[in-house]
């Protein structure tokens, strides 16, 4: 029997939440994808619980589409599922990530192919992903940038050292389908008290790549795959951004533990007391602008919520842990 993965070089997955306004531009780049006459690849949108029209416009983009436009539904919320959906639903044996409001250039998935042949040790490798803001960020935001999924490294390839504590989003990334079933964990509890308030994951994707960068597999920056993220101006509002800082600091905790033996645990502390020290510091050189200053507010509010996160982790481990009460 031939098996289905040898037959699709390459999938292209699309985690989406009530994506009707956004995702219909990303399918239109797509449908515009240049240099994949000689390969046979796929879309993927994963409707990860939609309550608009997302299921209608992929059914009419699949009409006339130069490739396999494919839908599933996952019902458990979260990025963290629907990549994992993601994962189980694809055809292929490298899956390319694209989020429904990063647009790729014409030549993404072709590069993203290529790049897999040439690094047969790649696990995962992202993309370098430019910003298109709604409106001009605070000042200094450039300080901040990679949190929200922008990641420019220059202009040649180059290995996340597993050594250093960086690692790429999954917004843009592709990935070797056997390296996430062998190295990620199909259950990750811990994402329980990494839920954000507005439902998603915070932490999700630093938590997945750095089980499979302690593996065998490496992880790489292609800048040949290039899409820009696109940036609206809610998501520079500061009570947006401050809340997504907090819950960014709050997973600090968990993804610095991944992977890791429990009786390392009592490390944490140690950094919980840095970045206290940090976050003194921090406050004390901007204390008279944290009102006016808004990426120095939002590296403060990384700062104290990471030293927090240990705590957090610990009393939701526990909490995890007890018995349920009998009814």
């Amino acid at each position: 029997m031939i098996d289905l993965l040898d037959l699709i070089d390459l999938t292209v997955a699309i985690p989406t939440y009530n994506g009707e306004q956004r995702l219909p531009e990303l399918l239109r780049r797509l449908q515009a994808q240049i240099g994949v006459e000689m390969l046979n690849w796929e879309v993927l949108v994963v409707d990860n619980n939609s309550t608009d029209a997302t299921a209608a416009i992929v059914q009419a983009f699949s009409a006339d589409f130069p490739c396999p436009l494919r839908y599933c539904f996952e019902p458990v919320q979260g990025a963290g599922a629907a990549r994992q959906r993601a994962i189980r639903e694809a055809s292929s044996e490298i899956v390319g990530f694209l989020d429904d409001d990063n647009w790729p250039a014409p030549d993404w998935v072709a590069a993203a192919y290529r790049f897999a042949q040439q690094h047969p040790q790649a696990g995962a490798y992202c993309s370098r992903i430019s910003a298109d803001y709604e409106v001009e960020p605070p000042l200094g935001f450039q300080r901040l940038q990679a949190f929200l999924a922008i990641n420019e490294r220059g202009s040649k390839p180059s290995l996340y050292a597993p050594q250093r504590p960086i690692l790429p989003t999954t917004a843009g990334l592709v990935v070797r389908r056997s390296a996430w079933l062998e190295t990620v964990p199909r259950e990750m509890p811990q994402h329980l008290w990494l839920k954000r308030r507005d439902g998603n994951d915070c932490g999700e994707d630093i938590e997945a790549l750095t089980y499979m960068q302690r593996s065998s597999w490496e992880i790489w920056y292609n800048p040949a795959m290039q899409t820009r993220h696109q940036i609206p101006a809610r998501r520079l509002e500061r009570d947006y951004l401050l809340a997504l800082f907090r819950s960014i600091g709050l997973s600090r905790a968990m993804t610095r533990s991944v992977g890791k033996p429990s009786w390392q645990s009592p490390l944490l502390l140690l950094y919980s007391l840095n970045d206290l020290r940090k976050a003194a510091g921090h406050w004390l050189k901007y204390r008279r602008q944290l009102s006016t200053d808004l990426t120095a507010a939002c590296e403060l509010q990384l700062l104290i919520w990471s030293a927090i996160s240990p705590f957090k982790m610990w009393r939701a481990s526990f909490s995890l842990s007890m018995p349920m009460p009998h009814a």
